[in-house]
Parts: C-alpha cells; structure tokens; sequence
C-alpha cells in the first residue's frame, strides 16, 4: 500500500487540451509534485484518459467531456470548441474548487495555460494565486504584442522588441479561420487575448530559461515585473536527473506502431542521422513534401524521417524503397529518445516551441523551417541567437527548395560546414539548461520562489 503524502499546498492546474500544451504543464506539475505540492490536473475527459496510467501522484479531474462535445479534430471547429470549452470548462472548474474546498488540502492556487484568459477570473472570484503559464518562447510573446497593441487601438507603451528580418507569424491555413485578407482572424485574436488581463496575475511563467532568452526577458519584464521562467520542462532524466521516476511526458496524441528505429538508429555512427519531424499538429504541403524528399535522397546523410499517415500519400513514389538503405521513414517515435541518441546529427524542425526546447536541451544543431505562428520566431532565434543551426531560403509562397534544404543539411552534417561550430555552441546551451534546472539554478529558483508564496499564503 502506498504511503499516505503530507503536502504543503495545493495547486490546481489547467492546461490548453492540446499536446503541445499538456506536456509542459504536466512537467511543471512534476517539479511542483517532487517539491511537496499537491496537484490537481484539470482537463477534457479524453486527455484524462490518455493520462490515467502514468499520472503517479498527480490527480486528474475532467471539466469538459470533449467525447460527446467535440474535440479539436478540425481546424474550422477550433473557435467553437473554445466558445464551449470557456463556458462549460468555467462552471466545472467553479464546482471542482468547490468540492476540494473541505479536502484535506484546500486549493491555494490555480496554474492556467495562458491561452484560456478566463481562468484568472475564476482564480480571483476564489481567492487563490493566479499563475499564467505561456507555453510559447518569450520571443513569440514579443512579437505578439505589438499586434495586441494595435488590435486594441492603443499606443505601445514600451517600443516593440527588436528581431531585425523575422517573418510575420502566418496562420496554417488561413481560409480556415476567417478571411484570408483579414488583419486579425478569430485564431489570431484569441491567441492576442492572452494579453487582456494578463497584467492580473500573480506570475507569468515561461517554459525557458534565463539565459536562453535572456535579452527578451530583460524586454518582456518592463511590461510584466512577475514574470519567471520554470524550464525546459524536459523529463528530469534528460536534465538534472533529479526525479528519479520521471522518464517521459506521460501524455501523447500519437503511439510508435513499433520501436525498431531505435534499433536502427543502434546500427549507425554516432552523428551520422539526420532526424526529420514536423510534430504533432505542423505538417508539410504537398510540394514541400517532394522538395524534402529531394533533399534526403541527395544528401550523403542517413535520415530518420516522422511522415504522418495524413502525409503519406505525399511522397514521390518508390521514396521508400528506393531510399531503404540510408533511410527510415516511421509515422511516429518518442523525439526525446530519438533526440538523445548519439546517431542523431540534425534536427529538422517545424520549429514548435517544445520541440525547440528538446533540442537545446539536448545538444542538437538544428534546421529550421517554420510553418506558422510562433515558429517563425523561434526559427529566428536558433539561427540568429543561438547560432545552433541555419534556416532554408523560402521563395514567395514559402517553399525551400530541395538543393536549398540539401545546402542547409551538409552545413550542419559535413565537416567543410559548420558542423562543429554548430555543435559546439548546441553543448554550450545544452550544459545552460541543466544548470536552470539543477539545484539552485535559475528555474529551480524561481519554482522555489512561487512554491514559498503559495506556502505562506
């Protein structure tokens, strides 16, 4: 029988029902969990039911039966799906504090995923700490929020931050949430109201770390003094190895149908992989899948290729075959494990924030090639802040060309490119995001600082 936990507080977590977005908060609700808070994860009925086996000590309580509702499988479905998720998941929260108001632990606060602003208000209502929790880079954050500004109509009240040539974030498909020609689509404006009462809470928090961004943390605090950085909210045995148990997110939309490619990646020379993955909600368009396919066919790199059934019928036909004897194309793996071999020599990245994160973490010189939103900004910062990797030119309709990602892999991959160069620098951050999370670094410091509060309120 386990032994009963003594706690010293107890938290309330609320994440957006999306992979992405679960996995962080599930991993700041480990560290919380290691530090003597008790955690209550609430969320759609079937993120609770993919999470039931590996929760360990965290409780799951569903607010939203997204089964018989309707869940976030259509992108033309999502404003609705958030229209009811905000007026369901908000009385279901309510009646969630109110049953574990004569626990043995009475909620002192309430973590919430930054893209559902509504929860601070409930939080308030209550009486408990309100803690946003941004589950993108604090860079994309800062390219927010000059557009917030002008969708509000309002002047800046601090100059916009400086990243000299990014690319404006772009929707995936832009017809898919409103007018193509439009300046802000529903999409758009919903992630801009994360600034609509963001100023009300008690912490804003990043899955970053100091260093890691720290020019844009100096920025983003003149606007935000509470805000702190808790990451990367990596599996402690990829970091400080401090959670013994803590092996895997515990969460994900996707299963490896079986795991012979890490057997495969077991047969290769160390740095000899180039690692292919687009995540669980970017995918590439047709073309673009031929001009990839292009790249690693010529490349003298072995690759390791993630194409979703979804994309499947996108490759040129025979790729497969006629590849087999450098190449592995699997529709799904574990990335962490994958990232962490010692095969592995590129990442070719979408550019996702988490995924970005791993890649840090993990020493891993990088490509990117975003394809909307956020990434944009994050592919900026690994190549022009970082310097842990190289961006493909895009034409006008935002297509790298076969030769062009073929240019960027041998630069990363080849000993005339910029292999070491690039690897020295993805170890020199690899070692920075250790540091955060160990003993006394940066994030663990400021976890400490929000636990004491939440202790002594």
């Amino acid at each position: 029988m386990e032994e009963k936990r003594g706690y010293n507080a107890h938290v309330v977590v609320l994440p957006f029902p999306a992979q992405g977005h679960i996995n962080p908060l599930l991993q700041f609700s480990k560290r919380l969990d290691s530090k003597g808070i008790k955690i209550t994860v609430s969320t759609t009925l079937s993120s609770v039911k993919s999470m039931q086996s590996r929760a360990g000590s965290i409780t799951l309580e569903s607010i939203y039966d997204d089964n018989t509702e309707g869940a976030l499988a259509r992108p033309a479905a999502l404003m609705g799906f958030l229209e009811k998720f905000e007026v369901v998941g908000a009385h279901c929260l309510g009646e969630l504090f109110k049953k574990l108001e004569n626990s043995e632990y009475p909620v002192k606060g309430l973590v919430y995923d930054a893209n559902l602003p509504w929860a601070l208000n409930i939080a308030q209502q209550l009486g408990v700490a309100s803690v946003a929790f941004f589950t993108q880079s604090c860079a994309a954050i800062a390219c927010y929020y000059p557009m917030y500004v002008e969708m509000c109509g309002k002047p800046l009240s601090v100059p916009a931050f400086s990243m000299p040539g990014l690319r404006q974030p772009a929707l995936p498909n832009p017809a898919s949430f409103g007018s193509e020609t439009e300046r802000f689509p529903p999409l758009i404006k919903h992630i801009l109201n994360q600034f609509s009462n963001i100023e009300k809470a008690d912490w804003i928090l990043f899955n970053s770390f100091y260093k890691l961004e720290e020019e844009v943390l100096k920025w983003i605090t003149n606007l935000y003094p509470t805000v702190r950085t808790i990451g990367p909210t990596l599996p402690s045995v990829y970091l400080d190895k401090r959670l013994e148990d803590d092996k895997c997110y515990g969460f994900n939309l996707y299963k490896p149908i079986s795991e012979t490619y890490m057997q495969w990646l077991n047969s290769k020379e160390p740095a000899s992989v180039v690692y292919v993955s687009f995540g669980s909600t970017a995918a590439l368009n047709a073309p673009q899948m031929i001009e990839m396919a292009h790249a690693l066919r010529q490349t003298s790199s072995n690759f390791l290729w993630v194409v979703k059934e979804t994309e499947e019928s996108s490759l040129p036909n025979k790729f497969v075959e006629d590849t087999s004897g450098k190449g592995l194309v699997v529709a799904w793996c574990s990335q962490l494990e994958v990232l962490a071999h010692q095969a592995i020599g590129c990442f070719i990245t979408h550019c996702g924030w988490n995924s970005t994160m791993e890649g840090v973490s993990l020493g891993v010189p990088m490509v990117g090639m975003p394809q909307f939103l956020d990434q944009m900004a994050n592919a900026y910062l690994l190549e022009k802040v970082w310097e842990v990797g190289v961006q493909p030119k895009v034409d006008e309709k935002g297509l790298a060309s076969g030769e062009e990602i073929e240019s960027c892999i041998n630069q990363v991959m080849q000993v005339g490119g910029r292999r070491k160069e690039f690897k020295k620098k993805a170890m020199q951050w690899k070692q920075f995001a250790m540091e955060a999370m160990n003993e006394g670094g940066s994030s663990d410091k400021c976890i400490d600082e929000i636990i004491g509060r939440l202790v002594c309120s």
